[in-house]
């Protein structure tokens, strides 16, 4: 799928004129995001321009169709770009107000929504889920069958312990996944949809009878436990997941291009999302349309993932994690106190290996935390919270920097670009105070 030099030359062009442009009115639902100069807020102009041009060199190599970055520092958006193509068969340009699908960036959202519950007085970290979903009560633990039991390729023992609320939100809980583990396969036989008419709850419930890949609180283990705090939104609160998100999370803050599924009439701002091309040196390729039948657009709308599912803009994901910068407020509008917020992004996980961030990170509350910047090779500060989505979309918060760092784009797989890498390092760049 060759760009041709006349997309080339009109992305350079859009991307000088959307500089200032998003800068002065950076228009967002109707009403404008807080911006200044860099200078302003202790970042330097000269510097912040060259996440630009190292965003025009994935795109120039046709690694990525287009971007959208934005940072922020003590509450005021400092860059905002939109570069490339939001479709590129259609040659439609990248904007600003562009939607993605951010997947596993839906989960500090869910994570933020079963919080709000606990500061209501639902429940204590320490509670078994089993409170509530009481599928959870007897688990079973897939162990190594060993020599002793030829012929066996694992073992069954029960849980020595109970699934906790905190287990769920950190990761924890030992739950199977699709790519790693002696339950994969277990996993595979309930994950299917069986009809038109699944829910979340119907998944979750199904996946109560896989064996655990560990013993609760023993190792750190990504998987669809986030599917489970939402689950448990929905069970406490009496409303379905949407409607939380929608009523008490996304009008509140203003967030009115946050969906699990799109409105039709959004389609003209919905991104296209690609894949590499393994036989065109990872050139992109198409693999989920625009339209209406992607999946992420298309009826019936009863399956709310709290693992994943919303699509999203960088300005509306701005909004949310400014909240959280903020100590849960934003703009008079209150969603969490200040001492959950800090509960949510300290690390409760002490030394586990998060095996997907590498060293250097521990896990709080729906968030990573990066522990030491040393062994991450990080320039961010210690206690910068964050995760990305599984299309290649990335956000990371710096309490003590007072920064917010968002780039989105939309190719799966992306483990051969360092995109979302070279992003932070130029956003940490440009700090001069």
């Amino acid at each position: 799928m060759p760009m041709s030099r006349a997309f080339v030359d009109r992305r350079h062009a859009a991307a000088v004129l959307l500089v200032p442009a998003t800068l002065m009115f950076a228009a967002y639902a109707g009403s404008p995001l807080p911006t200044s100069k860099p200078e302003d807020v202790g970042m330097s102009s000269e510097r912040l321009a060259r996440i630009g041009a190292a965003m025009d060199r994935y795109i120039d190599q046709e690694l990525v169709p287009g971007t959208v970055t934005l940072v922020a520092r003590k509450g005021q958006v400092v860059h905002f770009e939109a570069r490339g193509n939001r479709d590129v068969e259609a040659d439609a340009p990248m904007t600003t107000d562009t939607i993605f699908r951010i997947a596993s960036m839906t989960k500090p959202v869910t994570s933020v929504a079963l919080m709000m519950l606990y500061e209501e007085g639902h429940f204590q970290l320490s509670d078994p889920i089993s409170k509530w979903l009481p599928e959870y009560k007897d688990m079973k633990v897939a162990l190594p069958a060993g020599a002793e039991r030829l012929g066996t390729a694992v073992r069954l023992v029960p849980a020595d312990r109970p699934i906790t609320v905190q287990h769920i939100l950190t990761h924890t809980a030992g739950f199977a996944n699709s790519y790693r583990g002696l339950s994969q396969a277990e996993l595979a036989k309930v994950s299917a949809p069986q009809g038109k008419d699944e829910t979340i709850g119907d998944f979750v419930t199904r996946m109560a009878t896989v064996p655990l890949n560990y013993q609760p609180g023993e190792q750190w283990e990504y998987s669809r436990a986030t599917d489970v705090v939402g689950r448990l939104v929905e069970v406490i609160s009496g409303q379905t997941l949407d409607e939380f998100f929608r009523e008490r999370i996304f009008a509140p803050l203003g967030m009115e291009d946050s969906y699990f599924f799109l409105p039709e009439a959004k389609l003209d701002r919905f991104a296209a999302q690609y894949e590499p091309d393994e036989s065109k040196d990872n050139k992109i390729k198409l693999a989920d349309a625009p339209t209406k039948e992607s999946r992420f657009v298309r009826e019936p709308h009863k399956y709310f993932m709290g693992a994943g599912g919303m699509v999203s803009t960088a300005s509306d994901y701005f909004r949310f994690h400014q909240m959280m910068l903020n100590g849960g407020e934003l703009n008079g509008v209150r969603i969490l106190g200040r001492k959950t917020v800090e509960l949510m992004t300290k690390n409760h996980t002490g030394d586990l290996p998060i095996w997907l961030t590498g060293p250097g990170y521990g896990f709080g509350l729906g968030y990573s935390v990066l522990t030491d910047g040393g062994a991450a090779g990080n320039p961010s500060s210690e206690g910068t919270f964050g995760w990305g989505g599984a299309f290649c979309t990335f956000f990371w918060v710096d309490p003590h920097e007072e920064l917010i760092g968002i780039v989105m784009t939309q190719v799966r797989p992306y483990t051969h670009i360092n995109i979302r890498q070279d992003f932070q390092v130029l956003a940490n760049q440009a700090i001069v105070d």
